[in-house]
């Protein structure tokens, strides 16, 4: 880890882009992280395919995670097959044939071609945990922000190769693990519905590799973005009546 804490890089990065929602940590272990308790929510009956999860897709671990730092397994990701594999845990053989894939090709929501371009987690991790980054044990391999319109805005100006990305939602996690890219996704439906991220959010992933260096980009960015503020509203004031 670096010099700086997870505590403080959290806190800084709070501060420079003023977020509403704070930093998460997300790791990909082949060991439990010690001292972290497996997410242990119920098991819904499962699909005729046999999908089922302990939430409705994976993205909804990032809401949860707000709250408390906890495990996850494979089949804990289960029922939103896509999830599964920008994580790693399945293939897109192992899920072409399921029933929520049929749903989205069926929809014309994404055809079958795009499916190989999308990012995944190259190993089969046995656990990603999820959980504040202020209180993280370790670096993590990704940090997670819910971020608005003018977030994005400095995040853009502060970093160089920025990724703007769609659908599906959580292949940024994978962009920043693998790729050791900083990653914005506008969104997507299938996410946004299941989670209830408002309209107004966006989420970004930075790795976690690069979390110091990041951080001060953004803080030497949200410095001029308040500098021009500043310079903006004096210079309207001749305008008001």
């Amino acid at each position: 880890m670096s010099q700086q804490t997870n505590q403080q890089l959290a806190e800084e990065l709070t501060s420079a882009l003023a977020l509403q929602h704070q930093p998460l940590a997300i790791s990909f272990t082949q060991a439990p992280v010690p001292g972290v308790e497996p997410f242990a929510e119920a098991i819904p009956e499962p699909t005729e395919d046999g999908r089922s999860g302990r939430v409705p897709a994976g993205c909804v671990f990032w809401m949860k995670a707000a709250e408390r730092t906890f495990s996850t397994v494979a089949e804990d990701h289960g029922n939103c097959s896509v999830g599964s594999v920008t994580h790693g845990f399945k293939t897109l053989e192992e899920v072409g044939n399921l029933s929520d894939v049929g749903a989205l090709v069926g929809a014309g929501w994404v055809a079958p071609e795009m499916f190989p371009q999308i990012p995944v987690v190259t190993e089969r991790f046995r656990y990603v945990t999820y959980g504040p980054l202020k209180d993280s044990p370790r670096l993590p391999d990704v940090v997670f922000l819910r971020i608005n319109a003018k977030q994005a805005m400095t995040l853009s100006d502060a970093i160089p190769g920025l990724r703007f990305e769609g659908k599906p939602q959580c292949h940024i996690v994978a962009i920043a693990k693998e790729q050791e890219m900083v990653a914005v996704s506008v969104g997507c439906m299938l996410s946004r519905v299941r989670t209830g991220l408002p309209n107004s959010e966006m989420t970004c992933a930075i790795p976690g590799s690069r979390l110091a260096e990041v951080t001060q980009m953004i803080k030497t960015t949200a410095v001029i973005d308040g500098t021009v503020a500043n310079y903006a509203s004096e210079d309207s004031r001749r305008f008001r009546l």
